[in-house]
């Protein structure tokens, strides 16, 4: 199974922000938005990895909470049972993103797997995409290897 890593950054919530995905060092990807939210970045990482890696099956690692309960807490069968509000019956934020993340893995018949790994602990490949993140958030330009 393929294993990439995602990350989102953000200078300012909202401000400007920066993702990145890795699959290794020298197989990784960034970008950045100039007025945008943490959460959105780290969606956008998650979109922009199922993208450019069209493996399967393959795992997502990542260390939002937001992305990864998403999935695996199945916070989306509420979502769409609910038309699109969360359990305090407010529109669910992102749900542009989500819409297309959805299309990348719940939508088709793709093997992706999500699993959380602690931030800021000494994950080498966490710690890389957090570097990649930020520095898209900094230099509002992406990267590609």
């Amino acid at each position: 199974m393929k294993q990439v890593h995602t990350d989102g950054a953000c200078r300012g919530n909202p401000g400007p922000g920066g993702w990145a995905w890795a699959s290794g060092v020298e197989h990784y990807a960034s970008g950045a938005d100039a007025h945008t939210t943490n959460q959105r970045m780290e969606v956008i990482a998650v979109i922009e990895a199922l993208r450019e890696n069209p493996e399967h099956p393959i795992e997502i690692v990542s260390d939002s909470n937001y992305v990864v309960k998403c999935f695996n807490d199945k916070w989306y069968l509420g979502w769409r049972r609910r038309n699109w509000k969360n359990s305090q019956g407010q529109p669910v934020a992102n749900r542009d993103l989500w819409e297309t993340l959805f299309a990348l893995t719940l939508d088709t018949d793709r093997a992706v797997t999500f699993s959380w790994v602690k931030g800021h602990s000494g994950d080498q490949m966490n710690d890389f995409v957090d570097e990649l993140a930020t520095l898209a958030a900094d230099r509002q330009r992406g990267q590609h290897s």
